[in-house]
C-alpha cells in the first residue's frame, strides 16, 4: 500500500489530503462530544422522570423515549435538516436554513444528541430502578425530600452501576456520526468518501479511517475501564473492576 498521496496537494487547494484526513477526524469528535453532552443530560432528565411516581412526568418522558429509539437515526437527520425548518415559525425557519452557523453540523449535532437520550435515559432508568428500594425508604426516612433523595442517594450509585453501558452509548454516538455525512457534514467517513473519489486510493484510505475509529473506540474503552474500576460498587452485578 502506498500512503503518499496523503501528502499530495488536495483537489481543490488549500492543503493535503492529509489536512483533509485531520479535519475529518476533528469533525468526528466536535460532533460525538457535543452530541453525547445533550444525550448525557438530556438522557439523564428523562430516565429519573421515567421512574418518578408523577404519572404527569413519567408518561411524556415514556413517550419521548419510544418515539425516538424506533425512528432510524436517518430518518432523524433528514427531519431535522429539511423538516423542521419547514415546520417551524417562518422567521425561525429562514434563520435555521439561511442565518445559523454552520446548519448542517448543528443539526447534526441535536439530531444526534436527541437520538442517543432515549438510549442514555433507559440506562439511567435501569440503573436507578436495580437500587434496593430499601434506600429510597431510607433516605425518606431521615429526612430527604424526594428530589434530595435522586440527588444523594439513587443517582451517584445508578451512575456507578452503569457506567460499562454508558460507554456503549458513547461509542455508538460517534460511530453514528458517520450518519452526518448524508446532510453534508464532512467528517471522517465524508473526508475519506472524497480523498477515494479523487485519488482513486480507497482501499489505503478506508484503512486510515477504520484505523482512526478503531484508536479512538479502544481509547475510549480503556479509559472508561479505568474509570468504572475507581467508582466500582463492591457486590453489584456488572462491575468488572478488581
Amino acid at each position: 500500500m502506498d500512503f503518499g498521496f496523503l501528502f499530495e496537494p488536495a483537489f481543490s487547494g488549500g492543503g493535503t489530503y492529509l489536512d483533509w484526513v485531520i479535519s475529518g477526524i476533528q469533525w468526528t469528535l466536535y460532533l460525538s462530544v457535543l452530541g453525547w453532552i445533550i444525550a448525557f443530560v438530556l438522557g439523564s432528565i428523562l430516565g429519573v422522570l421515567r421512574t418518578v411516581p408523577l404519572a404527569i412526568l413519567r408518561v411524556p418522558a415514556t413517550i419521548y423515549v419510544e418515539v425516538f429509539r424506533n425512528i432510524p437515526l436517518l430518518v432523524q437527520m433528514f427531519i431535522w435538516y429539511f423538516v423542521v425548518p419547514e415546520i417551524v415559525p417562518k422567521a425561525a425557519g429562514d434563520w435555521l436554513k439561511t442565518q445559523m452557523p454552520m446548519p448542517e453540523f448543528w443539526n447534526a449535532v441535536f439530531c444526534l444528541g436527541t437520538y442517543t437520550a432515549s438510549r442514555v435515559a433507559e440506562q439511567v432508568r435501569a440503573g436507578i430502578q436495580s437500587i434496593p428500594r430499601g434506600q429510597v425508604h431510607a433516605g425518606l426516612a431521615i429526612g430527604l425530600t424526594l428530589p434530595q433523595t435522586y440527588r444523594h442517594v439513587l443517582l451517584p450509585m445508578s451512575y456507578r452501576i452503569i457506567i460499562p453501558p454508558l460507554t456503549t452509548e458513547f461509542l455508538t454516538i460517534f460511530k453514528n456520526s458517520s450518519v452526518a455525512l448524508t446532510i453534508g457534514v464532512l467528517e471522517l467517513t465524508a473526508q475519506a468518501r472524497q480523498i477515494s473519489e479523487y485519488t482513486f486510493q480507497t482501499f489505503e484510505i478506508f484503512t486510515i479511517a477504520t484505523v482512526v475509529y478503531a484508536l479512538i473506540t479502544l481509547t475510549v474503552t480503556f479509559t472508561m475501564r479505568w474509570i468504572e474500576g475507581r467508582a466500582r460498587v463492591p457486590g453489584y452485578i456488572g462491575t468488572t473492576g478488581k
